[in-house]
């Protein structure tokens, strides 16, 4: 496939420049990795999505997996890793409050891409949790529930794994603005690997439209940025994308991409 005049092909672990070796259970943020990684970085800057999952995959497979929400940013790098490497481990955290239409595109994907999506989940149902802490915990304390019911959850699947692929872009809020291309993750004590950093809103919806990419619905019904249905809403005219999230608490992010 072309994607913006580059021809990709698919990526296989035979032709890794410098793969992981499979039996390392977990990698060091050592004095020469986070060299190599602040080298690699400033390298891909100017590189297309494309090529820093190549690169990602090359170096990490099979210990690279990607953590999706679902997001129209997901979405394209799902349809991406579906032409490089298919075969790569991809996850969602199901908090148990996403909104069925999240849910569906888990199917979505399996029928475009025959790529099993995997819901890592908390121990605890929803109605457990709520019994056990006296009702909705979102409502009193949205950073616990965050931690408890989806930031936990990454910290387990990361298990044997030495980075990850998130979908975040630089210009969605002043946190993600800070991300580097590749870099540590000390939060997972994982490599992160942010291919649309550098694009926009604009770069994203293009890509789906031109190759019809499968997206969640909410979408056209003015919800920029879905999480939890207790926790997202559809947002006004000139507000920002991730307004809708939290919205009446002093928080926009998950914990999953703060810098703390």
């Amino acid at each position: 496939m072309c994607y913006q005049g580059v021809v990709m092909e698919r990526v296989t672990h035979s032709n890794s420049m410098r793969a992981t070796d499979s039996t390392v259970t977990s990698l060091s943020p050592t004095v020469e990795l986070l060299a190599e990684l602040a080298e690699v970085s400033q390298r891909l800057e100017s590189a297309t999505p494309q090529e820093i999952l190549t690169w990602a995959v090359q170096r990490f497979a099979p210990k690279f997996t990607m953590a999706t929400a679902f997001g129209p940013e997901g979405m394209t790098i799902i349809h991406m890793l579906a032409e490089l490497a298919p075969e790569t481990p991809i996850f969602n955290l199901d908090t148990g409050y996403q909104f069925p239409e999240t849910l569906a595109l888990r199917e979505r994907i399996r029928d475009r891409y025959g790529i099993e999506v995997e819901f890592k989940r908390p121990p605890l149902s929803v109605v457990e949790y709520e019994r056990l802490n006296g009702g909705p915990v979102y409502k009193t304390d949205p950073n616990r529930c965050c931690a408890e019911r989806k930031i936990s959850l990454l910290s387990d699947a990361a298990n044997g794994m030495h980075a990850w692929a998130s979908a975040i872009r630089r210009d969605q809020s002043p946190d993600r603005a800070k991300a580097p291309v590749v870099g540590w993750d000390k939060k997972f004590n994982l490599v992160k690997v942010s291919p649309l950093a550098n694009w926009t809103k604009k770069d994203v919806w293009g890509l789906i439209a031109k190759y019809d990419i499968p997206y969640n619905p909410l979408h056209d019904q003015g919800y920029t940025s879905v999480g939890c249905w207790p926790c997202t809403r559809a947002v006004l005219s000139g507000e920002d994308e991730r307004a809708g999230r939290w919205s009446g608490f002093a928080k926009t992010e998950c914990g999953l991409h703060t810098q703390d």
